[in-house]
This record gives C-alpha cells, structure tokens and sequence, in this order.
C-alpha cells in the first residue's frame, strides 16, 4: 500500500508499547513483518538513545506518535520534538479527551491537524468512527485516518460495526487504518473484509502469552482479509439457497396440501 507517497511492505502495522522485554518486541517484528512499527516520543524518553538505536536496528518504518497529549500545544510541541528526533514527516496524532476510555477529543484533533498540515506533518489522526469528524480531519489536511474500533487495550474488536460500515462506504477512497479495539486475529480478518486499509495493533500481541505467535498470526490474518476483501465475499441472506441445483434430480419432494 502507497501513503503519503511511500510504500508499504505490510497492511499488518505493530505498536511497540507494553512489552515484557525489548527481545520479545524484536521477535514480534520478525514473526509479523509489519509495514511499520509505532513509537511514541514519551517512550522514547523513558529508554533513552539505547531504545530509539534499537528501533533503527529493526529496519521498519517508523510512526511517531503523540500519546498522552491532552491539548493541542501539548501535541504540537511533542509533534516537532518527534520530527527532530526520528527525522520523519509522518506524525500519529493523539489528543486524549476523555481519561476514562482514552476517547480521543474531536475538537483538538481537528485544530491540531491543521496547524500541523501547515507545518509540513503528514498526520494520521487517531479518531472515533464519527463520520462528520471524518470529513472535518480531511478538511483541516489530514490524507489517512486511524478510527477505532473499540477503546484503546480493551480488545473488544469492531465494537460498532454499523458506524464502521458507514464511515468506510461514504469515504471509500481514503486511507483509513483500524487502531484500537483489535484483540484477535479474527477482528482484524473482520476488519479488512470490510474493505478498511490496514490494521495497528499493540496491546493485544505485546500482553498475549506469546507475543511472537500472536503478531504472526495477526500478520496473517490481516492478509487473509484483504484477499477475501478483493475477491468479493457474498452478502447475508435470511433464507437458505441451495448450492446444489434442484431443477432436474430425479426425486422432488412436495409439501402435502
């Protein structure tokens, strides 16, 4: 996949938060990889040059993000820290509105991808599934979306399937990356039959019992979806239909009167 006019090895992408030891997050990035990984600049300053030298190490594009901001400053200010720091454009933006289920906050989001469009960020704002915050983000710059599908580690999977589905089918031609929510390879199987660009999951591979097996089998299943996606999967019916064509078998069988 092509964003921002780079192209991507993986529609499977890893978060590098949260794991037991640095050897389990490098045996998750050769099981899985992923089309890149994310890193956000407070988790940089918790592990100093040695973690930033290791993501280098691993060889996959990188995503900074602006996790734990709660005002536009507060994003922006990171925003430009992280640019010096990983020498990237590219910028996973984070505005928290809500300390309860880490919603992000709409307004913010909205005032922030503007000023940084202006400042040269190719931003991927971190939203809700709301559609007319959508169109609002695409409006103030912004070129991908990353909608949840559930909050942040809850690991419910597409919690609003309906609101996905809306969002998906109305801005068909935009990029839209599903973070948050994915729990199990079977949400993010869902997730790209339902046309959606990419998946990003974390907490679900770095917390499993094996966190290696689980990002392989996300990697997998994520390709698993975008195939079914592209061939053409059948709608729901109410009613059986037959596989099997009845016209012409030598016994039918009547209802009686």
């Amino acid at each position: 996949m092509r964003l921002y006019d780079v192209e991507l090895t993986s529609r499977f992408w890893l978060g590098t938060a949260g794991y037991p030891s640095p050897q389990l997050l490098l045996d998750a990035v050769q099981a899985a990889r992923p089309g890149l990984i994310t890193c956000s600049l407070r988790r940089q300053g918790q592990g100093g040059n040695d973690f930033w030298g290791f993501l280098q190490a691993l060889g996959t594009p990188l995503l900074p993000n602006t996790a734990g901001c709660r005002t536009v400053d507060e994003a922006v200010n990171l925003a430009f820290m992280a640019r010096e720091l990983f020498a990237t454009n590219w910028l996973k933006l984070e505005i928290t509105g809500d300390d309860y289920n880490l919603q992000p906050d709409p307004f913010a989001l909205v005032d922030a991808t503007r000023e940084l469009s202006r400042e040269g960020f190719q931003v991927f704002p971190y939203m809700t599934n709301d559609l007319v915050l959508a169109k609002k983000l695409l409006d103030a710059g912004a070129q991908v979306l990353m909608p949840w599908g559930a909050p942040i580690g809850s690991g419910q999977g597409l919690s609003d399937l309906n609101g996905l589905k809306a969002l998906r089918q109305r801005l068909p031609k935009v990029p839209m990356v599903i973070d948050a929510g994915i729990g199990r390879p079977s949400h993010a199987c869902q997730t790209m039959e339902l046309g959606f660009d990419a998946v990003l999951a974390n907490t679900a591979v770095a917390k499993a019992a094996r966190p290696a097996a689980m990002a392989g089998a996300m990697a997998r299943a994520v390709d698993a979806g975008r195939a079914a996606f592209l061939a053409g999967p059948i709608s729901a019916r109410e009613l059986a239909q037959a596989s099997t064509p009845v016209v012409g078998t030598p016994f039918w069988h009547q209802e009686p009167q």
